[in-house]
This record gives C-alpha cells, sequence and structure tokens, in this order.
C-alpha cells in the first residue's frame, strides 16, 4: 500500500512535518523531525515554546524562518480554538497558519481518509505528463478538480501517494525513467517521445 514517506506518530506530527515540507525533501524533514517533535510533542509545547527555538530546530530546511513562524502560529491556533485537536474539515485546517490548499488536502487525505487530492509538484508534472488530465489543466486546482473526474472516489487517498512515488522514482522531472515505467503504454508523454520508449 502506498502512503506518506514523511514520519510521523499522530496529526499533528504530519501536519508539521507536511507544513514543513514544503519545497523540501521528505527526506531532510524526517531528519530533522525526531528532534523537534522531542522538543515540541504536542500544540500546547509548540505554542508555549517560541519561534527562535522552533527556528534552531529547523534551520536546515527551506524558509526556515516563515516556517517557524507558522509553526509557532499554527499550535497556538490549534490550542486556541481547536482545543488542540488537528481539524477535520478542509476549510478549518486552512484557517491555520502555514497551512494552505494542499497541505489541508494531505492531512484530510491521510488522517481522515476523506477523499482529498492533494497536489504538489509530482503530482501535478506526473498527472499532466501521462494524461490523466488535459492539458488544458494548467494550474494545481486545476489538476485537483479533473483528477477527481476521472479516479474513484474510494481510490483518491491511494491514487495520492502513487503519483507522488511515480512522480520521485521514476517519472522524475528531467529526465524521466521510461524504460522503468510499467505504464509507459499509456503514457501520453510516452506517445510524443517514441525515442525513449523501452
Amino acid at each position: 500500500m502506498a502512503e506518506t514517506e514523511l514520519h510521523y506518530r499522530n496529526p499533528f506530527e504530519l501536519l508539521v512535518a507536511v507544513i514543513l515540507s514544503a519545497q523540501c525533501t521528505d527526506k531532510r524533514i524526517n531528519q530533522i523531525s525526531p528532534a523537534l517533535f522531542a522538543r515540541f510533542p504536542d500544540p500546547e509545547a509548540m505554542a508555549a515554546g517560541n519561534v527562535e527555538e522552533i527556528f534552531s530546530l529547523i534551520r536546515s530546511v527551506s524558509y526556515p524562518n516563515n516556517k517557524a513562524k507558522h509553526l509557532h502560529a499554527m499550535a497556538g491556533m490549534l490550542v486556541s480554538e481547536f482545543h488542540s485537536q488537528v481539524p477535520e474539515k478542509q476549510e478549518d485546517l486552512q484557517k491555520l497558519p502555514g497551512v494552505g490548499r494542499k497541505t489541508a488536502n494531505v492531512i484530510a487525505s491521510v488522517i481522515h481518509q476523506i477523499p482529498a487530492m492533494a497536489v504538489d509538484t509530482h503530482v501535478f508534472r506526473v498527472s499532466r505528463r501521462l494524461g490523466i488530465v488535459p492539458e488544458s489543466a494548467k494550474t494545481p486546482l486545476a489538476v485537483e478538480l479533473a483528477l477527481y473526474k476521472v479516479i474513484p472516489k474510494s481510490e483518491i487517498p491511494q491514487a495520492h501517494h502513487w503519483l507522488i512515488l511515480h512522480g520521485r522514482y521514476v517519472c522524475l522531472a528531467r529526465k524521466p525513467t521510461c524504460s522503468n515505467c510499467g505504464i509507459q503504454p499509456w503514457c501520453r508523454f510516452a506517445e510524443k517521445h517514441p525515442i525513449i520508449k523501452a
């Protein structure tokens, strides 16, 4: 079964990890998160801490200044408005600092098994390259809405991970390894670039 490669033990840890993972690799987040979670195991601890200490533990990720501020404010809002629980509804999740539509969809899908498609760079590239969505889908939201039309609701939480992992290990951005791709016969990209066919 395909699943997120981020390491987490509860919804709060996953939320923190997903916020940190923006424009950064899961591998890097998994390297720094044990110390972060040891110091801030729950929203109360993170809200009671300070931005500078959070920054010191995440300094090796991309945009650590902004992410430290977002994490501190996010934890504070979880405590003050959501009884220290990660909310289920996407609209509530998006009220949290540092949480956009993509992050909200990840949490809704992974934690609550809600059929929400988080469109990151891999999902965006792979779904367009394979031809799962029309070429006219040129924004993450357009891709998300197009994917809902072709993927059964029950498969969306899994399909999100399939697309990410396919993009991360097979359908690479600069040099897709088409000879190792099991779905090449149905791929729009391979059709247009027959020289790369196995």
